[in-house]
C-alpha cells in the first residue's frame, strides 16, 4: 500500500479571519488612544504646523508659490511679508489646506529683474514659512524653444560624452587579456565612485523632502528594491542557457541602465539650477559632467571588449546610458521635485551597485583561471581615483 503525499494546507476563510483579527484589534487600540489621549488630558500649547514650499514661479508682477501641507492638521494661510512689507495673498483652491494637500499662493508683487527677495508666508496662527529668491527673473515656461534647449543640454551632458567613451571600443579590443581584466576592474572603481556620489546626492536632496515622505526611507526603498529586482532579472537570464558572450552583452546593457539613471539625476540638478536662475551654476555643472561622463562610455563597453557586438547594440547602449540626462533636464527645468529627485537617485544607486556585484562575479571567474589580484586592485583604485581627480578639477 503506497503512502499518499501530504497535501499542502488550504487557505480557508477561518485562516483569513485569524490573520486579520490582530490587525483589527490593533486598529481599535490606536483609535481608543487617539480619542482618549491615553488618559492624559493634555493639548499642545503651540500648533504643530509645517508647510513645504516646493517651488516658486515668477511672472509679470506676480509671484506664484507651490506649497504642500505636511503638518498633522489643516493649515490656513493668512498673509505674506516680502522684504519687510506686508502683502495680501490669494490661495487656490482654498486658503485652508488639508493634511498633505497642495495649493498655489499668488502674490501680486512688482518684483524687479535681478533683485533678491526674502519672502515669508504666515499661517492664521502666525507660524512663519520662509522662502529665499536669490535672483528674480521670469521663470521659463514650457515652450518649444525651452523644451529643445533643455534637450540640447542633456545631449551635451549625457549622450555625447557617453558615445565618445564608446568610440574607444576598436582600440581597446587590441589589448591583451590582462589589460581587459584591468579595464573591467577600472569599471568597478568608476561605478563604486558613481554609486557613492549618487547616494550622497540622494541624502542631500532628502534633507529637502517633506518630513511626512521620509526621504531617508525613500532612499532605502529605491536602493534595495532596484538592487534585488535587477538581481532577479540577471539570475533568470542566466538560467536561460545563454552563452558567455550573451551574458557579457547583457551585463553591458545593465551597466548602461545604471549609468543612465545616474545621468538622469545629473540632468535634474542642471535643470533645477537653471529653473531658479543659477545660470553660472548650471553652466558649471554642464561642463563638469561633460568631462566626467566620457569615462562612463568606457565602463559600458568594458564587459564586451572580447566580443563583437553590433553597431546597433553599441548605439543602443549609448542612448540608454546618456539620453536619460535629457529627461532629467526637462523634469528639473520645468517641474523640480526633491521627492522625485531622491527616488531617481536612489534607483540609480541601487542599479549601479547591482552592476558592480555582477562585474565582480565576472572578474572572479576570470582570475580563477589566471590569478591577477594586483591587476584587479590597481584597476579598481585607478577607476576611483580617476573620478576623484576629475571632481577635484571641476567641482
Amino acid at each position: 500500500m503506497t503512502q499518499q503525499a501530504a497535501q499542502p494546507p488550504r487557505f480557508t476563510f477561518k485562516t483569513l479571519v485569524l490573520l486579520l483579527l490582530p490587525i483589527v484589534l490593533l486598529a481599535g487600540v490606536i483609535a481608543v488612544f487617539v480619542n482618549t489621549g491615553g488618559g492624559l488630558d493634555l493639548e499642545s500649547p503651540v500648533p504643530v504646523e509645517t508647510l513645504t514650499i516646493e517651488r516658486y514661479v515668477l511672472k509679470d508682477n506676480l509671484i506664484e508659490i507651490y506649497v504642500q501641507n505636511t503638518s498633522p492638521q489643516e493649515i490656513t494661510l493668512a498673509q505674506a511679508i516680502i522684504n519687510a512689507a506686508v502683502w495680501p495673498i490669494e490661495v487656490a483652491p482654498d486658503a485652508s489646506i488639508p493634511r498633505l494637500g497642495r495649493a498655489v499662493v499668488r502674490i501680486n508683487f512688482p518684483w524687479s529683474y535681478g533683485e533678491a527677495y526674502a519672502l515669508t508666508l504666515f499661517s492664521a496662527n502666525s507660524v512663519p514659512f520662509n522662502l529665499e529668491i536669490p535672483v528674480a527673473f521670469e521663470t521659463p515656461e514650457p515652450s518649444s524653444k525651452s523644451f529643445w534647449s533643455f534637450a540640447l543640454i542633456g545631449l551635451y551632458v549625457g549622450v555625447i560624452p557617453v558615445f565618445l567613451g564608446i568610440f574607444w571600443f576598436p582600440v581597446l579590443r587590441t589589448l591583451g587579456k590582462k589589460w581587459m581584466t584591468f579595464l573591467m576592474a577600472v569599471t568597478v572603481g568608476l561605478l563604486i565612485f558613481l554609486g557613492l556620489d549618487t547616494i550622497t546626492e540622494a541624502f542631500d536632496q532628502a534633507a529637502r523632502v517633506p518630513g511626512a515622505f521620509q526621504g531617508v526611507g525613500l532612499i532605502g526603498i529605491g536602493v534595495v528594491a532596484t538592487f534585488l529586482l535587477l538581481d532577479v532579472i540577471s539570475k533568470r537570464q542566466a538560467d536561460t542557457g545563454r552563452d558567455e558572450a550573451a551574458k557579457r552583452l547583457n551585463l553591458a546593457f545593465m551597466i548602461a541602465v545604471g549609468i543612465g539613471i545616474h545621468n538622469l539625476g545629473e540632468g535634474l540638478a542642471i535643470g533645477a539650477a537653471y529653473n531658479i536662475g543659477e545660470i553660472s551654476l548650471g553652466t558649471f555643472l554642464v561642463v563638469g559632467f561633460i568631462i566626467q561622463n566620457i569615462t562612463e562610455g568606457l565602463g559600458i563597453i568594458s564587459p564586451v571588449l572580447r566580443d563583437q557586438p553590433g553597431l546597433r547594440s553599441l548605439a543602443l547602449m549609448g542612448l540608454i546610458g546618456g539620453a536619460p540626462a535629457i529627461l532629467g533636464a526637462w523634469i528639473g527645468g520645468f517641474a523640480p521635485s526633491p521627492t522625485l529627485a531622491v527616488l531617481f537617485l536612489a534607483i540609480g544607486a541601487g542599479a549601479i551597485f547591482q552592476v558592480v556585484y555582477e562585474i565582480a562575479k565576472l572578474i572572479q571567474k576570470d582570475i580563477s583561471k589566471q590569478p591577477m589580484p594586483g591587476t584587479v586592485f590597481s584597476g579598481v583604485l585607478a577607476g576611483m581615483l580617476l573620478l576623484w581627480v576629475t571632481g577635484l578639477l571641476i567641482k
